[in-house]
């Protein structure tokens, strides 16, 4: 069987096997598998942009003609060189083209093949770990080694440094999908550059505000303690495709504002002030659920919360299989929470 994990993918995919020209990439990160699948093919050929070297098949379409597969793979380029073909894989079935391949002697040729977050079972996934040939590569968020480490990648083309405040808050924004995060750092790489390092605001104001996810109800039901709002909200976010961490990194951000604001409150400054003030500046249409949270929820039981939501975060990595049921139990015990009042 040969399903590469740890440090055995960055190895093969940094020197891919031409003995195993089969690789399968799958997972629910879709941006990690288009990441790894760009690299891939482009390491493939002589030239990416000779049409002539790279070939695109739909999976769904192979189905019908799971021979074809092998027919691209044999054919020999006519001016010579290398080929690769890059297979999206689709609901339909052709993993007997990929069995086949694989007992085939196949030169000068790469074979990429993207899917989503295949089962242990699926046949695609079974072929291509079952062969010699072939490599099958699982795609997961990444973890927070992987972020620390994409965090300096990108920072350090601009020549930036980051402040430990800012990096701590980003790191939380980050992870549910590769390509979605790294966007997001050339973006504050970019917002930040000329300025030497990478502060707090830099990230509060490129970086929180840069997702179009409509996160905030999910997170004010909780503190406010509307459960079933959470439900039905949480509900409509999976639906959506939202990676249930994405969510638990914005109630953390809310829980972090709402204990400095506590303490503010408990020192002594008026909650108008509070909810009118500070930064990052609340919508209007939010000031009614977060004064509900300020009252429910005191600065010592605010901890409480924020260090739930730590754990919930890395039991998330851990079990990237069960995010969403850990996402959920966690705000619905937030909102069962905040009922108690005190």
């Amino acid at each position: 069987m040969v399903a590469l994990r740890g440090k055995d993918i960055d190895a093969f995919l940094a020197r891919p096997d031409p003995g195993r020209p089969i690789i399968l990439l799958y997972g629910p990160d879709a941006g990690l598998v288009r990441e790894r699948a760009n690299a891939l093919m482009a390491s493939a050929v002589d030239d990416p942009n000779d049409p002539f070297s790279l070939v695109r098949l739909d999976g769904d379409e192979l189905s019908a003609e799971p021979s074809r597969l092998v027919d691209e793979a044999m054919t020999v380029p006519l001016f010579g060189g290398r080929r690769a073909i890059r297979v999206r894989a689709g609901s339909r079935n052709f993993a007997s083209g990929v069995e086949t391949l694989a007992d085939s002697a196949v030169k000068d040729c790469r074979i990429v093949i993207e899917a989503g977050d295949l089962r242990a079972e699926s046949p695609l996934r079974k072929a291509c770990e079952r062969a010699k040939t072939a490599v099958a590569i699982g795609c997961y968020p990444d973890t927070e080694r992987d972020l620390a480490k994409l965090i300096d990648e990108e920072l350090g083309v601009s020549k930036l440094r980051i402040a430990s405040d800012a990096r701590a808050v980003l790191m939380g924004l980050l992870g549910g999908d590769r390509q979605a995060s790294r966007n997001e750092l050339r973006k504050l790489t970019l917002f930040a550059h000329g300025a030497g390092e990478v502060t707090l605001d830099d990230v509060m104001t490129v970086v929180s505000d840069a997702s179009e996810l409509k996160l905030d109800p999910i997170v004010d039901a909780a503190f406010a303690g509307n459960a079933a709002t959470v439900e039905s909200e949480f509900a409509k976010a999976m639906v959506a495709g939202t990676y249930p961490g994405v969510i638990v990194a914005a109630a953390q951000r809310q829980a972090a504002w709402l204990h400095k604001s506590a303490l503010a409150i408990a020192d002594g400054t008026p909650a108008s002030a509070v909810l009118e003030g500070g930064y990052p500046r609340l919508h209007f249409s939010r000031k009614g659920a977060v004064e509900i949270a300020l009252r429910n929820f005191s600065p010592a039981r605010l901890v409480t919360i924020i260090d739930q939501l730590a754990t919930a975060a890395f039991d998330m990595r851990k079990q990237t299989g069960l995010a969403a049921a850990i996402a959920q139990r966690t705000l619905l015990a937030i909102a069962a929470n905040a009922k108690r009042r005190g």
